[in-house]
């Protein structure tokens, strides 16, 4: 559905609004991916144990954890704009 020549002007704008639906969709589905993966991550590094309560050090790791991943990943994606951007001017 690379072109919509053959459309009319209603069923392009479908088209387009459908485009958006799907992309949104995609990003959610970005999004949990990464919440699954902090916490794969995270769990792993931080709890020893499981238990009915998180003791101080356990949540200082995780909340550590996810921090510097969250900080991680926009490090990456803000170089890999700048990389696009001047790849474009």
């Amino acid at each position: 559905m690379d072109s919509f020549d053959h459309l009319s002007a209603s069923e392009k704008a479908e088209a387009s609004e459908l485009q958006k639906m799907i992309a949104i969709e995609q990003q959610k589905a970005q999004f949990q991916a990464q919440v699954h993966s902090f916490t794969d991550v995270c769990w792993d590094k931080c709890v020893d144990s499981p238990g009915s309560k998180l003791d101080y050090r356990t949540e200082t790791c995780l909340q550590n954890c996810v921090e510097r991943f969250i900080d991680t990943t926009l490090t990456i994606t803000n170089r890999f704009t700048q990389m696009v951007q001047k790849g474009t001017h």
